[in-house]
């Protein structure tokens, strides 16, 4: 009988710890896509423009980005129990915020929250499973999924829930996530302070491999944030879908985005890795030239389904290549993570700006240029590998 723990070879101590782990990240995943899934209501209800939607974006990544950085330090002085909670809580605060008002100034700082919390999670979660999941890929791909599986879920939540009041999908989700802390608060994840390792803090500054992987991440999530920060607006703006059929396009996409994740945890300990990825990115960026291309409903639904499907294992199986020393290291994930997120804050903002002055097909296209440079570097990653290079 198959058995998840066994698969990802997690000691019985630790499974309650990661199965929690899990389920804060799906919370995470939930909040992540309901942002975009909401954003036409709250630009109808608040007047937002094309601008202030992507600065409100960025300010979530710009949240993400603060937030990965201090939880990687942080836990050296307070834990990783108290520190996950603590920032991990301002989710349900910046959800709660943004149902409040329509005040430009707090709408960029509940924005700003909700990435804290996201960012948190992101880095807590990573070491966790790095730290206790013997088959490291594959758990980080499951970890993943379940963000997928957030994702997935919640665009059907704000599709009915905007049919009464768009509101009820954003406390549905806080909800969830104040659940996810109150699991995670009862866990057995340490509660004192961690202590440095020796040559921790400046061991991955010196590795060229490292900032290579960070690159990859950086690109990915300039495409990953703009895509499904805009991807409603985009077909509803455009006039190619009403906004509730946009909405279950996310849905789509991440249905997709878990199914490949799902299949890279199968496959990549028996694929060289580095080829993975660059197949992997390599058809991401031609399925997504390919569906804004064209405004035949079928061709842009296949071609949806191809960047999900695509896109879905780039992130986790990137950072499962990294050095061991520094994938166990809350510093260097946080590092990492932070660096690759400044890619999240710059590209929506980009993209607002484009829309702005030429429409949202025109923004939206941007993307494709981080896609390019993506591809770029993951070739120079396969060629190192082929050499012996991390």
């Amino acid at each position: 009988m198959f058995s998840m723990s066994s698969f990802l070879r997690i000691k019985k101590e630790n499974v309650p710890l990661v199965y929690r782990i899990y389920f804060a990240f799906l919370c995470s995943g939930a909040m992540s896509t309901l942002l975009g899934a909401l954003l036409p209501s709250m630009q109808e209800e608040y007047a937002m423009g094309y601008a202030l939607s992507g600065y409100v974006l960025s300010a979530h990544q710009i949240g993400n980005l603060c937030a990965v950085l201090v939880a990687g330090f942080l836990p050296y002085a307070v834990g990783r129990k108290q520190s996950t909670l603590a920032l991990g809580s301002c989710i349900v605060l910046g959800l709660l915020l943004m149902t409040a008002t329509g005040n430009p100034f707090l709408l960029l700082l509940a924005f700003a929250l909700t990435g804290i919390g996201r960012g948190t999670l992101s880095n807590i979660t990573n070491v966790v499973v790095s730290e206790n999941a013997g088959n490291k890929a594959a758990g980080l791909n499951v970890l993943h999924a379940s963000f997928a599986v957030g994702a997935f879920i919640s665009p059907f939540i704000a599709v009915a829930a905007t049919k009464f009041q768009w509101r009820l999908a954003a406390w549905s989700i806080a909800a969830s996530m104040a659940c996810a802390l109150v699991f995670i608060a009862t866990s057995c994840l340490s509660s004192h302070r961690m202590e440095k390792k020796r040559g921790e803090t400046v061991a991955f500054a010196r590795s060229f491999g490292f900032w290579l992987n960070t690159a990859i991440m950086f690109f990915y999530l300039c495409a990953e944030g703009s895509l499904t920060g805009w991807l409603v607006t985009y077909f509803k703006d455009s006039g190619i879908m009403s906004t509730s059929l946009a909405q279950t396009m996310q849905s789509l996409l991440w249905i997709m985005i878990l199914c490949g994740r799902l299949t890279c945890a199968s496959i990549s300990g028996r694929m060289n890795k580095p080829v993975l990825i660059l197949v992997m990115g390599i058809l991401m960026a031609f399925f997504f030239v390919l569906m804004i291309s064209t405004e035949n409903i079928a061709v842009i639904v296949a071609a949806l389904l191809g960047v999900g499907f695509s896109m879905s294992g780039i992130y986790p199986t990137t950072l499962s290549t990294m050095d061991p020393r520094f994938n166990s290291s809350t510093v260097a994930v946080g590092t990492c993570i932070a660096t690759a997120t400044v890619g999240a804050i710059l590209m929506p903002v980009i993209v607002g700006q484009v829309a702005e002055a030429s429409g949202i097909a025109g923004g939206i296209a941007t993307i494709s240029i981080a896609l390019f440079i993506m591809v770029a570097l993951m070739v120079l990653k396969l060629v190192r590998s082929i050499g012996g290079l991390v």
